[in-house]
């Protein structure tokens, strides 16, 4: 069963996904970061190319003809064709149509009050469903 984690109070979204992606990556893991729209995804994927001087992060779009082949996949499209399954990160408001299809889901809720809003009802949707759920709060110990 898809394990998620809910990662609240963050305060920069991408930065946090891009520095997830790079955690992910260090292990070894494959993952998908959905963004919101297409100006998020593209926003995203320059933030994962400046992340840091001495990282390299492997990613492409989706529809890329290498995405096969790349542990690090940015997209904005829950249809999108996707060549792995291990890790989702959910930057948008909506609970993604193929989530159950990940081994984990991580959900990156904002300091936003409409966006805690709208994470608030994922938890309780996914809760009901009896999924295993976890939540870290940035900033606390």
């Amino acid at each position: 069963m898809t394990r998620i984690d809910f990662h609240t109070n963050i305060p920069d979204k991408l930065a946090y996904a891009c520095r997830l992606a790079r955690k992910a990556y260090a292990a070894k893991a494959q993952i998908v970061l959905l963004a919101e729209d297409a100006e998020q995804a593209a926003k995203l994927n320059d933030a994962l190319w400046t992340l840091s001087d001495t990282d390299f992060l492997p990613h492409v779009l989706a529809d890329d003809p290498l995405a096969p082949e790349t542990p690090i996949i940015v997209t904005s499209s829950e249809e999108a064709s996707l060549p792995h399954y291990d890790m989702l990160v959910n930057l948008t408001r909506r609970t993604p149509s193929n989530f159950a299809r990940f081994a984990r889901v991580f959900e990156i809720i904002s300091t936003d009050e409409s966006d805690a809003a709208a994470g608030r009802q994922r938890y309780v949707a996914y809760k009901k469903q009896s999924y295993p759920l976890t939540h870290f709060v940035a900033g606390q110990s």
